[in-house]
């Protein structure tokens, strides 16, 4: 039976690098970002990979690998999620992401799940929602 936990992402660091023509419409953008995760995920200075279509200057979609490396409701080991969302005009972003299937370590080997979280600007710490179940 799935659990649900909750908590807080810390952003800590976005590095971004256009991929391409800056010219290019729709453009092309690589960013690497580190987060800090709090809550039922406790894993700080993690490792994230976007590659990112802005569709105009304010809009686009993304995709994403994070690795996730602490505790999961206690239980410690390091894990993999993919991420995909978007990013609205004024700032605000929506990001689904679930686990890859094998990258559970230690105590979170078998690791499945599934989360969301929405970052509005100015928001720091952002709320994050994870459905998971150890198989």
């Amino acid at each position: 039976m799935p659990v649900q936990t909750t908590g807080h992402i810390t952003y800590a660091n976005w590095e971004e690098r256009t991929v391409g023509s800056s010219e290019a419409s729709p453009k092309l953008a690589h960013a690497s970002v580190t987060n800090t995760f709090s809550g039922g995920i406790e894993a700080a200075r993690t490792t994230c990979e976007y590659i990112i279509v802005y569709v105009t200057e304010k809009t686009g979609t993304f995709t994403g690998m994070e690795v996730l490396a602490g505790r999961l409701d206690g239980r410690e080991g390091t894990f993999v999620v993919e991420e995909r969302g978007s990013f609205d005009a004024d700032g605000t972003v929506h990001c689904t992401f679930e686990v890859v299937s094998g990258t559970g370590t230690g105590e979170l080997t078998g690791l499945h799940g599934t989360g969301s979280f929405t970052y509005k600007p100015g928001e720091s710490p952002f709320p994050y929602t994870f459905n998971y179940d150890l198989g």
